[in-house]
């Protein structure tokens, strides 16, 4: 039986249409009079900190705890302003996914495992009115890398409900690659789909245990067993 459930963000519950990578953009070119220096950035299944200490070595800028907190400043006003102004949405069928993961007869804890720093998915997430939905979760603030955030998370749900949670418990929900490395990480069974960059073919190349083009398409006693 699962007993939690960690879900990431960009592409898997969320499209918002590119605000993200264009608020990363804008803040770069208004704090640090970089232009186009994502260009050549992916950023699928990455953290919002590692990405930034790559552009800032790029580009000869010391990764400091001042400039990233720069940074984070002008990103998260940004990155609202934007949601505002682009077509996103949720992916299909994650707000029926989400009620039939609560109506199990042992619903599990949901949370979230993402690349993306707390308040950044905060805000992403509130934009879509479903924050409120995940009671734990493990970001970019916590760690550059997505193995240990996810060390961070499956902690950070035994804390919750003060017991063990075995790794065999654990779905990790994700769209890439990188998400289907990191649930390995920590012994969890991988949910792999495609509603990001990547295709179903694409993606169980990786061997995820699951794998749908979206969420609709995942048989609810999938999440059970």
């Amino acid at each position: 039986m699962v007993r939690l459930v960690l879900f990431d963000i960009d592409g898997t519950l969320i499209q918002t249409g590119g605000a993200g990578v264009t608020a990363f953009g804008q803040a770069l070119e208004s704090e640090f009079d970089l232009k186009d220096a994502t260009a050549r950035i992916n950023f699928s299944g990455r953290t919002d900190t590692g990405i930034l200490r790559e552009v800032f070595l790029q580009n000869s800028i010391d990764p400091s705890f001042e400039n990233f907190r720069r940074f984070f400043d002008s990103y998260v006003f940004w990155l609202d302003h934007f949601l505002h102004q682009k077509q996103g949405r949720l992916c299909p069928h994650v707000p029926d996914f989400i009620r039939a993961l609560e109506k199990l007869p042992h619903p599990p804890v949901l949370g979230l495992l993402t690349g993306n720093i707390r308040l950044g998915a905060e805000i992403k997430l509130r934009h879509f009115n479903i924050w409120e939905r995940f009671l734990v979760g493990a970001f970019a603030d916590d760690h550059e890398d997505r193995d240990q955030i996810s060390s961070i998370a499956h902690r950070r749900g035994c804390e919750l409900i003060n017991s063990k949670i075995q790794g065999d418990e654990v779905l990790v929900i994700g769209d890439t690659p990188l998400d289907i490395q990191c649930g390995r990480s920590i012994g969890a069974q991988v949910l792999a789909v495609a509603t990001g960059n990547y295709t179903l073919q694409e993606l169980q190349k990786h061997r995820p245990d699951f794998a749908c083009e979206n969420l609709g398409e995942f048989a609810m006693h999938g999440a059970e067993t």
